[in-house]
């Protein structure tokens, strides 16, 4: 079993920056991909980001250039460096981790205000 807990979401104003940070325990040890996701007002949750155990990142078109994720040493924390941010960008922030299956954080609220 893994628990994964999202930390560092608020308010901020358009234009400015925030860094989200997602603490996994358990079964840490093997734990394989971790990601970020979000879910807007009336929409589907949507990729953010995601990184390999390895390092590799990938992220959505609608995020690149201005989002960074990255994990620590342990590969136990994966953190979201977001700037530039948009009002599109307001949404409850999810990360995850891949052990045989997904596991979800309970989310964090990013609110970007115009």
């Amino acid at each position: 079993q893994v628990q994964l807990a999202e930390s560092g979401g608020g308010l901020v104003q358009a234009g400015g920056s925030m860094r989200l940070s997602c603490a996994a325990s358990g079964s840490t040890r093997s734990i394989g991909a971790m990601g970020w996701y979000r879910r807007a007002p009336g929409k589907q949750r949507e990729l953010v980001a995601t990184i390999s155990r390895a390092g590799s990142t990938n992220y959505a078109d609608s995020v690149k250039g201005r989002f960074t994720i990255s994990r620590d040493n342990a590969k136990t924390t994966v953190s979201l460096q977001m700037t530039s941010l948009k009002p599109e960008d307001t949404a409850v922030y999810y990360c995850n981790a891949i052990l045989f299956q997904t596991y979800w954080g309970p989310g964090t609220q990013v609110t970007v205000s115009a």
